[in-house]
């Protein structure tokens, strides 16, 4: 009804000036009209001119106003003649309305707002704001001072009207022909074909997309982290546990029983098993030693150790309980040097924010050798994250339970301009080393670093809820670019 109410009006007429008076004078919705107008466009049937109009309409508390009265006019008229206390009109009006309408009605001079009573102080007042509020309603027009006291109020906001101007087209007809687009056997045989018209090809046209599996961006960072790695010659820890005994994520670490971050509010802790029953008992009773007595130069935390806090099972907090295990197992063989490295999820209790998650990925480096300082560890850190595109690095003093000297990491970020913290280094500490059974003589250099921070900073994203965790976007994984990281 639309289309040929459009198209037979402009056989006869040069062009439709307005879409919405057309559409209000012929009874059909504007929207319709703006439909077809936009298909016989896309055609070339009609030519169409953007029209708008900025218009004002009433907001939820205006057509409230608009219907019931404005709030100073039902105060005025909820007063007697003899005047009444302020509790006693308080009760007379809706409770969001008095303040409003007792300034709006002492600004109008309309009321006195004496001590014991309010009063009137005129016998008759009329509804203005009313009177504004239906004329816009009804699409009349009103005064600059009158809109920008209805605004002020917020009892009317702006609105931009959007319709058409038409002409005809280029390809204009009084009705749509129907383009048919397939040749079939019938128009052959029927002669049909040299009358119909057949739709045109559109060779530049491209295909529907194949549907394919995508790679998130933390798989493609984290393969060329992989790649990185093995290029260095680390090879890599099974990761394959995300429960661990707080004995290995913990204690083997020369973690103190009473640190902070073993408190619920920091770590999960499991309720079933709650506890593990598997341990290595001799290397059990040297870390309570470790731990109690001291020992290797150290004096220890001279408290009493608890097999039971040990036992207690929990979502690792960090890949570093892998490492402890790879250290200990590692140690029960003749030494040899050994490069590890991991990349895995750690669980955390943290409070979400656009930073933080309760689940992320950790990346961590171990070098097992002979004789290592921390000199070689500063020559491997550059040399990893140089591979990463970081050529300006500083280091920062910090401590950490299980490594002495322990280092900050922080980059030069160009695109920031200024220092970021990267990661977190040190050498693992001799209380934690020897009583594995290592040689005396053998040092462990380590690093770790998230892998949401670094991917964040190459796909520009600013939130981590928008990288990982169920509010990402599927687009975000299907379109994000492939990212490769130098690989030397």
């Amino acid at each position: 009804m639309a289309e040929e109410a459009v198209l037979g009006y402009l056989e006869n007429h040069e062009e439709i000036r307005d879409s919405g008076e057309f559409a209000a004078e012929r009874g059909i919705d504007h929207n319709e009209i703006v439909n077809v107008i936009k298909s016989l466009h896309g055609f070339r049937y009609v030519d169409a001119q953007d029209i708008k109009r900025e218009t004002w309409v009433l907001t939820d508390e205006g057509k409230t106003y608009a219907t019931v009265g404005s709030p100073e006019v039902q105060l005025f008229l909820a007063i007697p003649p003899e005047g009444i206390s302020k509790d006693e009109l308080q009760k007379k009006l809706d409770p969001s309305l008095f303040k409003i309408a007792c300034a709006q009605a002492a600004k109008n001079k309309w009321v006195e707002m004496g001590k014991q009573l309010i009063t009137r102080k005129v016998q008759h007042v009329d509804d203005k704001v009313k009177e504004l509020l239906l004329k816009i309603q009804q699409g009349l027009s009103i005064g600059s001072d009158e809109i920008k006291a209805l605004k002020a109020r917020k009892l009317i906001v702006p609105q931009t009207w959007k319709g058409y101007s038409l002409k005809k087209g280029p390809n204009y007809a009084p009705k749509r022909k129907k383009v048919v687009t397939d040749l079939t056997r019938e128009n052959f045989q029927s002669g049909e074909w040299k009358e119909t018209e057949f739709k045109e090809y559109n060779y530049s046209a491209k295909g529907q997309p194949l549907e394919s599996g995508n790679l998130h961006p933390l798989l493609k960072v984290r393969s060329q982290l992989k790649q990185i790695f093995l290029c260095m010659g680390f090879e890599e820890m099974p990761t394959n546990n995300f429960v661990e005994s707080s004995f290995w994520n913990f204690d083997a670490l020369f973690q103190p029983q009473q640190h902070p971050a073993r408190d619920s509010h920091d770590t999960f802790f499991l309720e079933a098993p709650s506890t593990t029953q598997t341990l290595p008992e001799d290397y059990v009773q040297r870390v309570k030693q470790i731990h109690e007595s001291g020992g290797y130069g150290s004096r220890g935390y001279a408290y009493d150790w608890k097999r039971e806090e040990a036992n207690k099972n929990l979502l690792r907090t960090h890949t570093t309980a892998v490492s402890s295990r790879m250290l200990y197992q590692l140690a029960q063989k003749p030494f040899s040097p050994k490069k590890y490295f991991s990349i895995d999820r750690v669980f955390r209790n943290e409070a979400v924010d656009r930073t933080h998650l309760a689940e992320f990925h950790q990346i961590e480096g171990v070098v097992c050798d002979r004789g290592l300082t921390l000199s070689d560890l500063i020559g491997v850190l550059h040399d990893f994250f140089s591979r990463l595109g970081m050529t300006k690095l500083k280091f920062k003093p910090a401590y950490n339970p299980y490594t002495e000297p322990s280092m900050e990491i922080f980059s030069y970020h160009e695109g920031f301009k200024k220092w970021v913290e990267v990661g977190n280094s040190g050498m693992f500490r001799p209380e934690m080393l020897q009583p594995m059974g290592l040689p005396e003589d053998v040092q462990v250099i380590a690093w770790g670093l998230s892998l949401e921070r670094p991917t964040m900073i190459m796909y520009g994203i600013d939130n981590i809820r928008d990288l990982f965790g169920h509010k990402v976007d599927l687009g975000l994984i299907k379109k994000n670019a492939i990212c490769r990281l130098g690989i030397d």
